[in-house]
């Protein structure tokens, strides 16, 4: 028996048969006992060496993957313009960053969400990490810092297609019929945030072709930085290796599906990047070359012409 005012302390020793995660409740049937942790999860690695290193892989793909944004701010603030910078990617990727941040900040944060990813997924580790949360909030904002840039610089006859505004129409009708199914409870907010990382991956898997699109009629890369295109494949590739990694030292391969999104987001980018490298470094390397030469020679003229005629 408890008294009132009583502090209970229970300890209790674990032992790991194999690697795995196991959630421990804490249950009463008197009113009089307040728990105030009702719930333990333990977790076993394989090694605790390899743990740290999924930690460390985690923080450089999402250090890669937050700065990838930048060099093509940069290159827009240097050239007063974003000539050569696809509106139609723009719109697509900061509606695919606003899906993934919901969806992140929800499995990050809210205890309901994260018991039924557990709930389905028992033997996984936690599916979001504070750098998913970091990298999906850092990249939406950035994003809508180069939509701003689109308005201020040169942009020629540049504009969001209406088949872009179609379709993200579309997407925001069905997210708002899907937020009023799950608060009448024909949802569960897991299912509703789920569909918001679904959302970021289908649209990563089209956003990118309009800019491919725009190099491949324009037969040039610039005004698109291939340093937003390096960084973004040396996260890709750390972001997979994490998740593999996880997968391997916590014993469950389920965690691939537990955040598909994650994984798809990696092997897309990959694919796309190596679209752009080819395009930059082997494609249209020497349109850049030529067009430096071009200008120069009219100048020269130009001055030619000019020094040749007395009168001017």
């Amino acid at each position: 028996m408890v008294g009132p005012g009583l502090v209970l302390k229970v300890e209790f020793q674990a032992e790991a048969l194999s690697v795995g995660r196991v959630l421990v409740k804490v249950t009463s049937s008197s009113s009089q006992i307040s728990i105030v942790e009702d719930r333990l999860t333990i977790q076993v690695f394989r090694s605790y060496t390899l743990h740290i290193l999924e930690i460390l892989f985690g923080w450089v793909y999402f250090l890669a993957w937050a700065v990838a944004a930048y060099p093509q701010l940069i290159t827009n603030y240097r050239r007063k313009s974003v000539i050569g910078l696809s509106f139609d990617f723009l719109a697509l990727n900061v509606m695919g960053f606003l899906a993934y941040s919901l969806y992140n900040v929800g499995m990050f944060w809210v205890p309901a969400v994260q018991e039924e990813y557990h709930r389905r997924f028992p033997d996984a580790a936690k599916g979001v990490d504070l750098n998913d949360v970091l990298f999906s909030v850092n990249g939406f904002l950035c994003t809508l810092v180069s939509i701003t840039q689109c308005i201020i610089y040169e942009r020629g006859m540049q504009r969001v297609s209406m088949k872009t505004r179609t379709s993200i129409a579309a997407t925001l009708l069905c997210a708002f019929i899907a937020l009023f199914l799950t608060i009448d409870q024909k949802i569960s907010w897991f299912d509703y945030l789920t569909s918001f990382s679904l959302i970021k991956l289908g649209i990563t898997l089209v956003k990118y072709i309009p800019q491919a699109h725009l190099n491949y009629t324009r037969k040039s890369t610039a005004g698109w930085s291939i340093g937003n295109v390096l960084l973004d494949s040396t996260g890709g590739v750390f972001s997979l290796m994490q998740m593999l990694l996880q997968a391997y030292n916590s014993g469950s391969w389920m965690i691939l599906f537990g955040n598909f999104t994650k994984f798809g987001l990696g092997i897309i980018s990959l694919v796309f990047d190596l679209v752009f490298i080819v395009q930059h470094y082997w494609l249209y390397r020497d349109v850049m070359k030529y067009t430096a030469v071009s200008m120069m020679e009219q100048f020269t003229d130009s001055d030619s012409r000019h020094n040749s005629n007395p009168t001017s």
